[in-house]
């Protein structure tokens, strides 16, 4: 039986999440699953030109593992360019950085991602009670490790 992998810190979900070639019908396209830890370790690198090191400080990740990440999704991507592919963006295994909860009273406030990991909030800061629900990025289903699109018939 494998280790569980560690979450992925990320800190950005992107609006559009679905890309497709011009010119092929739906009907005979494949696509390329890019996990949203994936399109944070190319948002990172190659769009905020980190260095490595960095990119896996912010991913809460070992740099090697960064490394795996990083390569698992720039193959993804020249598959997908290269060969006529859609690329979906969606699921992983990932936490917020940021995570934003409210309470049944109407108290809202946010808890890092650090917090998440070792100590989840039990009770609301303000008027202490245990009625707490998080609040999801707008868009994505939750799931109790994840987030990702939900399709039909899940």
């Amino acid at each position: 039986m494998g280790r569980i992998p560690k979450w992925r810190c990320v800190n950005f979900i992107p609006k559009v999440t679905y890309f497709k070639p011009a010119g092929i019908p739906y009907r005979v396209l494949e696509e390329v699953r890019l996990s949203v830890e994936e399109a944070e370790a190319i948002r990172l690198k190659d769009l905020e030109g980190l260095e490595q090191e960095e990119c896996a400080r912010r991913m809460n990740i070992s740099r090697p593992t960064f490394h795996r990440v990083l390569g698992a999704a720039r193959n993804k991507l020249a598959d997908a360019l290269l060969n006529g592919k859609a690329i979906r963006i969606e699921g992983g295994n990932f936490e917020m950085a940021i995570r934003h909860f409210h309470c049944v009273n109407g108290h809202e406030w946010d808890v890092p991602f650090e917090v998440m990991v070792t100590a989840p909030p039990q009770l609301c800061p303000t008027c202490r009670t245990p009625n707490i629900i998080p609040i999801q990025p707008p868009g994505f289903g939750w799931e109790r490790r994840r987030y990702g699109r939900r399709r039909e018939g899940e």
